[in-house]
């Protein structure tokens, strides 16, 4: 009795301490998030529903969307040029994303918005960018229920495949000289030396 007592007690202690190590976690990224927040732009698409044809459309919109944005603006363009084209041109975007939408088969209207979301943490190519919330375009295909799609819209990390992609040497030179040196490293290192930061300063030896 008193071995299963100790076994519990043990065993509620570790869970104490790994929910105290996420939260910290947790905080970390949002402070992170907040000091960066203000110098990029996320781009979110949310698909009609979680069916397969639904999830598949949702890419297409994607590549159709960021292929219009770029093409009109360059790559070089900046997050307030960003921003001031996709409230310019907002009603003409969604046209345009209802008509491709319709040439796919579907019925379903868009809806785009900028607007201040709060996103997980996510990884492109070898940068990870924190949780927290970030400013966002936002596409929300029909009535906008399924799985979503994020990306980072300014400086241009937008991939097909981000987990595998390379982030562009001049997207990250962008940030370098957008970011604090301190902050910019973060992104760079990624989640790991973050957790182990906070298992440190819980005092947990690995």
């Amino acid at each position: 009795m008193k071995y299963k007592k100790m076994l519990i007690a043990a065993v509620s202690l570790g869970l104490m301490v790994f929910l105290l190590a996420m939260n910290g976690y947790r905080q970390h990224g949002e402070h992170l998030a907040s000091r960066i927040a203000p110098e990029i732009i996320r781009f979110h698409v949310r698909a009609n529903s979680d069916s397969k044809k639904d999830q598949e459309l949702k890419l297409q919109v994607r590549d159709y969307l960021l292929n219009t944005i770029y093409d009109d603006l360059g790559s070089s363009a900046s997050k307030e040029e960003i921003k001031d084209y996709i409230l310019r041109k907002k009603t003409d975007l969604e046209r345009l994303s209802d008509t491709f939408i319709e040439a796919q088969g579907f019925e379903y209207k868009t809806s785009i918005e900028i607007s201040n979301q709060y996103f997980p943490e996510k990884t492109y190519g070898d940068m990870t960018f924190p949780n927290g919330e970030y400013e966002a375009v936002t596409v929300a295909i029909g009535s906008g229920t399924g799985h979503n799609w994020w990306c980072v819209l300014y400086p241009p990390l937008c991939f097909t495949d981000a987990v595998y992609a390379e982030v562009p040497d001049t997207s990250k030179n962008t940030l370098k000289n957008l970011l604090a040196p301190e902050d910019y490293s973060e992104l760079v290192r990624g989640d790991v030396e973050v957790r182990f930061k906070v298992l440190e300063w819980l005092g947990i030896e690995l």
